[in-house]
């Protein structure tokens, strides 16, 4: 069986979502080299500093790769995300995507 990972990530944002969308679309290439894909985000319809992220990881090493990497914290901090809020919650195995 396959093994991959689900993770929702909810952060703080201090420049609002189109700063963050932006350099995610800029960075894309780099979490895909992680194993890493986007599956959906978005902010808070109300605040536009509270945002929502769905990643899928090939294996847990590629979250973990993705979580240490300082050149995509930095680039993220830059563009606003304010990295201390982070909660990221990995899914439970029964997870699944269409």
């Amino acid at each position: 069986m396959e093994i991959r990972m689900i993770v929702r990530l909810t952060q703080d944002l201090s420049k609002g979502f189109a700063a963050w969308k932006e350099m995610y679309f800029e960075n894309e290439a780099e979490l895909n080299a992680l194993g890493g894909r986007l599956i959906f985000a978005g902010p808070e319809k109300e605040n536009d500093n509270k945002m929502m992220v769905v990643m899928e990881f090939d294996s847990p090493e590629g979250l973990k790769a993705f979580a240490s990497n300082e050149e995509l914290k930095a680039k993220r901090a830059a563009a606003g995300a304010l990295l201390e809020t982070n909660v990221v919650t990995i899914m439970g195995e029964e997870s699944f995507t269409r």
